[in-house]
């Protein structure tokens, strides 16, 4: 005899099958998307915008894979079927995955100001030289930003300052070097007192342009920064992090 349940699971027997056959494919075409836009554009297929598109098209993707999963997870649940419930979950876990990247970058936006000009002397910010036609050439060019920029950095970013090292400028010029090379920034100049160099972002390929300037105290070497991006309104976050970082690995190199 059979039964509405039974009918149930007959009938939808095929259905988790297919189901998670689709939820796979978006999430293999989001997992392609998200992570071929970076390497896409730096590699000068697409545009900029394209890259966005793709990234945008992604995050789709991996949601229609998370929301197609659930679906599945409740329809195998109905019909008692095992193998497409474990793919649920599993691509579940995976879109969520995805989805946590951009996301993540999405929260540090809101959190930070549209700025992409650090620097740790908002009076004087040290002058790019050698890089001046390469930032001239940029959309955002090569003079500080302002007064503005001050203000919103000073508010969001009130410990990127200069740092006093007690050791002699070609002890602190050497370690500079040193820790630039070592961040894989390519180096444009160095002088007694002056590091260009550009550091590129890993997944995008944005370039963004470092000043190093020593100056000697008293009780020291100041070393004072500036990192600017070349490209977009904001770096979110992107040029504070880098001059903390290499302030405090400098530090640490020396001592």
């Amino acid at each position: 005899m059979t039964t509405p349940l039974t009918s149930l699971r007959h009938k939808g027997g095929r259905w988790p099958n297919l189901l998670a056959t689709v939820s796979l494919v978006l999430l293999a075409a989001a997992a392609l998307m998200m992570a071929g836009s970076g390497p896409a554009y730096r590699g000068e297929f697409v545009s900029l915008g394209e890259a966005f598109n793709l990234l945008r098209y992604g995050v789709y993707a991996a949601a229609g894979a998370a929301a197609i999963s659930i679906i599945t997870l409740l329809v195998s649940m109905l019909t008692r079927r095992f193998t497409p419930s474990v793919i649920a979950a599993l691509v579940i876990l995976l879109a969520g995955s995805l989805l946590y990247m951009p996301w993540q970058l999405w929260q540090r936006a809101q959190a930070v100001p549209a700025i992409h000009d650090i620097t740790t002397d908002l009076q004087n910010p040290p002058a790019f030289e050698a890089l001046v036609d390469a930032r001239e050439a940029a959309p955002n060019g090569v003079n500080y930003p302002g007064e503005a920029t001050a203000r919103q950095q000073q508010a969001a970013y009130p410990h990127i300052q200069s740092v006093i090292i007690n050791a002699s400028p070609q002890v602190v010029l050497a370690a500079a070097q040193a820790e630039a090379e070592e961040a894989g920034w390519r180096i444009a100049r160095i002088r007694d007192n002056h590091i260009e160099a550009t550091a590129t972002t890993r997944w995008f390929g944005f370039q963004d342009d470092v000043v190093i300037r020593l100056s000697e105290q008293e009780n020291g070497v100041k070393v004072d920064m500036r990192s600017a991006s070349r490209l977009g309104a904001s770096d979110v976050g992107t040029n504070a992090a880098r001059i903390d970082t290499f302030l405090k690995a400098l530090k640490t190199r020396i001592k």
